[in-house]
């Protein structure tokens, strides 16, 4: 179903007003949730709203103030109060660049959250003030480590960023099979998951989102893959999670923000990272392939082709969803 891009941006902000976000609040959540609309990632898009509401009903949840619980020049721990994790993230990555720009890195963990989003949406932020960005956050034990069938880590998104003296280099990458937020959607439109991306309750594997929900997903890239979701699983224990959360709660998200200047002349830093970018792009392509890419490139581009037509496309039970529950 096409949408214009106001449209669905206030669709979004009027559906999480709803859901009991203030105007700022609801602003800083629907800005993310169009990004990833506009980059062509739609179950992280304004489906995402439908899984916050779902969330949000649970019984028994207490949300409170996010709040700086440690904190020195160069760090800071976020208690996130039960927050959503956009709203979480956002403040742990402007606390992160404020604090790098001061004294040249640093490094802010955020404990209880949920739902963190895309982490390259955090490091564009830090990019474009000229650094180095890592992060990480783990995740309910909705995945299965290599070799097992039942949960054990989250999806556990991993993000590295350089800025550039031109495109930033962005790469921001799930750790399982397929990300949680596929598999509800798929739920959600009645489709099949891939084969080989779930296991079922009992260790069979499934093509049915309910049965993969109830049991686990597969580890993405093998024991290469699912060692690196272990390690962001850990990363997010520093961040003051437990090792296991619970059910969409109790996440730790872990950025770490440089400076180059501590370590190189800027400028020069600036102008490796784009010559080796294209570099990179110049590369003799496998057969039939058109061109090699810089991660983020695809994104950036399609937001970019998506922003001049002001059209998006949105799975129409999504809007009916949203629409009946909230009004258009």
């Amino acid at each position: 179903m096409k949408l214009k891009i106001d449209t669905a941006r206030h669709l979004a902000e009027r559906s999480l007003h709803h859901l009991g976000y203030d105007p700022a609040e609801a602003s800083i959540i629907a800005a993310h949730v169009m990004d990833s609309e506009l980059r062509g990632f739609g179950y992280a898009g304004l489906a995402r709203i439908l899984s916050i509401a779902d969330r949000l009903g649970s019984a028994g949840r207490v949300r409170t103030p996010i709040r700086t619980v440690r904190e020195t020049p160069v760090s800071a721990r976020i208690d996130g109060g039960d927050q959503l994790g956009y709203l979480v993230a956002e403040q742990a990555t402007r606390i992160a660049i404020d604090k790098a720009l001061a004294s040249g890195i640093a490094i802010v963990g955020a404990s209880d959250t949920w739902y963190t989003g895309m982490l390259s949406y955090y490091a564009e932020k830090a990019v474009a003030q000229g650094l180095v960005l890592f992060s990480a956050s783990n995740a309910s034990p909705w995945v299965a480590p290599h070799g097992g069938t039942e949960g054990r880590m989250g999806t556990n998104p991993i993000c590295f960023a350089f800025p550039s003296a031109g495109e930033p280099v962005i790469w921001d990458i799930g750790t399982s099979a397929i990300i949680h937020a596929e598999v509800v959607l798929a739920g959600r439109l009645g489709q099949e998951l891939p084969p080989g991306m779930a296991f079922d309750a009992t260790g069979e594997t499934t093509r049915n989102p309910a049965a993969a929900l109830s049991g686990a997903l597969a580890a993405w890239g093998g024991h290469r893959g699912g060692g690196l979701g272990l390690v962001v699983q850990l990363l997010g224990v520093l961040a003051g999670s437990p090792a296991v959360p619970g059910e969409l709660s109790e996440f730790g998200f872990l950025t770490i923000a440089i400076r180059p200047d501590l370590l190189t002349d800027t400028q020069t830093f600036l102008d490796e990272v784009a010559a080796y970018g294209d570099a990179v792009r110049g590369t003799r392509p496998v057969p039939g392939a058109v061109s090699v890419r810089m991660p983020f490139d695809r994104s950036r581009l399609a937001r970019a082709e998506r922003i001049a037509s002001g059209i998006i496309e949105v799975p129409e039970a999504v809007v009916v969803a949203l629409q009946t529950r909230w009004g258009s």
